[in-house]
């Protein structure tokens, strides 16, 4: 007897077995060592392998109609190797194979980018959480707006704590494997926020750990970038990568209301970490089907790097050389200014839309999504704009000296017309401040492009030193937003002016000192 084995591949799955009988052979059988290719008219387009014989397997053959660039799989584990496809010689079994997963053709890089955009989505939906939630917390726990800023700005302690030693961490064990344990981090953290919220400094503490998780993630995405993408598509990666914190405040800022109003406060925190914790848990999919490259040499690095090693590797970076280059003070004091006025509005704009502008908790947050989803389309264009300047040969450091001005002035402007009291309606407002905000973004194409820029190497280590400094606002600032409030009443005093100020000497180094030219850090500088 001679078994037939027909394996196919199209959009549907089946299996059958054919046996014939010495009496009453079939035609497809009655050779039993020759290979026949069978074709049927079908719009799906269809491989098969025929598998005739006793010891006998066969390869795959292609049949018309197959798209160009499609790979071809066996059905079983997905191994093109005979000694791992499962099959035994005279087994007989007919499959169709989908094409899954559908982002398996994918080139790596664009899988890299836009999983690690998809955590930075998540990164900021769990950092404007607070923002929202804050307002029915204080109402219920009685804080007054110093204490709500104090809450607020602890997230950035552990922010700023963790800053260097991600970037360290990138550099050691590779962006992918840092970014991991950071979502992790900062989801569990996230959970635990109602469980500590009527106990101030367990409260505080539970913030300072969602800190410590996000703050690792700028370097750990700055070593991915520097690695993988070429400087001509380093723009539209950052932008891509960073652009997910705009998506993720929008995300932030449409979820929180509706479920503070019909579930509670406290489900603004459960759901959210979940949905960390589900990107943690398909991050380790994608790595076991090999999606990430090199993720497999990052844990054996891992494994292999002994505490004396890792010791030694924090030594040779080059500190001194970091900060004798005006290039590296001017993206420190760039990062902190950009960062006062950007941490201050994404914590308190939603109190400014409902107390000054007269809007309940709902319109306060939907008014908030604004200038991050403005910002969204902003750094699409920035980011075209300046791959494009680049690739037409204008100077690297022109093109982000330019986009960094834009990233200033455009809200300092704003920011002063909104201060003034000129009589505007508030919807004028809120469109001004949006255009404002929104036009910050060029800083994507400007001052987070310039650590890859003047060094690869040392990307994820520059990225947290600036990124340290960067945090300073977070803490101080906001908390010091809150103060002034309390003292003046004066949302001009309080929030606008600091930025405003900020903004404008941020503009004057950066044209003075900043530069793209790629440099050589050794310990001898």
């Amino acid at each position: 007897m001679a078994k037939l084995t027909l394996r196919a591949e199209s959009s549907y799955l089946f299996s059958h077995t054919t046996s014939t009988s010495h009496s009453q052979p079939s035609s497809f059988t009655s050779a039993p060592k020759r290979r026949r290719l069978l074709s049927f008219p079908s719009k799906h387009s269809l491989k098969f392998r025929v598998f005739c014989s006793i010891k006998e397997k066969e390869s795959v053959k292609k049949v018309n109609g197959l798209p160009a660039g499609d790979k071809v799989h066996r059905v079983g584990s997905g191994s093109d190797s005979e000694g791992e496809s499962g099959l035994e010689s005279g087994s007989g079994a007919v499959g169709f194979d989908l094409d899954w997963p559908p982002w398996k053709n994918i080139p790596q890089r664009y899988k890299l980018i836009g999983t690690t955009s998809l955590a930075f989505v998540i990164c900021n939906m769990d950092k404007v959480n607070l923002s929202i939630a804050i307002i029915p917390m204080s109402h219920q726990f009685g804080w007054s707006s110093s204490v709500a800023g104090l809450v607020q700005s602890s997230f950035f302690w552990g922010y700023a704590l963790s800053q260097l030693p991600g970037g360290w961490l990138a550099k050691i064990f590779g962006g992918r494997k840092v970014l991991e344990i950071g979502v992790l981090t900062w989801s569990l953290a996230t959970a635990l926020v109602p469980f500590v919220a009527g106990f101030t400094p367990g409260l505080i503490v539970s913030r300072i750990l969602v800190g410590i998780g996000e703050g690792v993630s700028p370097s750990a995405a700055t070593d991915l970038i520097a690695r993988t993408i070429p400087l001509e598509e380093r723009s539209r990666a950052v932008a891509v990568v960073f652009g997910g914190l705009s998506v993720g405040s929008v995300a932030g800022f449409l979820l929180a209301p509706p479920l503070i109003q019909n579930l509670g406060w406290e489900y603004v925190f459960y759901i959210f970490s979940l949905l960390g914790i589900g990107w943690y848990v398909g991050f380790q999919f994608l790595e076991g089907q090999a999606s990430w490259v090199g993720s497999r040499s990052d844990m054996r690095t891992a494994q292999q790097t002994s505490p004396k090693e890792l010791g030694d590797s924090l030594k040779d970076v080059p500190w001194k050389a970091f900060f004798r280059s005006e290039a590296v003070w001017a993206m420190i004091y760039a990062h902190f200014c950009g960062s006062w006025g950007h941490y201050t509005c994404l914590a308190w704009l939603p109190t400014y839309f409902s107390e000054e502008l007269n809007l309940n908790l709902t319109e306060a947050a939907w008014v908030s999504i604004l200038p991050p989803l403005a910002s969204i389309f902003v750094t699409s264009v920035a980011s075209q704009i300046a791959d494009n300047l680049i690739s037409s040969g204008v100077q690297t450091t022109t093109v982000r000296k330019l986009c960094q001005t834009i990233a200033f002035l455009s809200p300092a402007a704003c920011m002063t017309l909104s201060s003034l009291d000129l009589g505007l309606p508030h919807w004028e407002v809120v469109g001004i401040l949006t255009g404002g905000l929104a036009l910050s973004s060029f800083a994507i194409s400007g001052l987070y492009c310039t650590h890859q820029d003047i060094s690869p190497e040392y990307a994820s280590i520059l990225l947290g030193i600036t990124n340290t400094v960067g945090a300073l606002p977070g803490v101080v600032g906001v908390a010091l937003t809150g103060y002034l409030l309390d003292s003046t009443h004066s949302w001009s005093m309080s929030l606008f002016l600091p930025s405003i100020l900020f903004y404008l000497t941020g503009t004057i180094v950066w044209l003075v000192f900043a530069s793209s030219k790629p440099q050589t850090f050794t310990k001898g500088d």
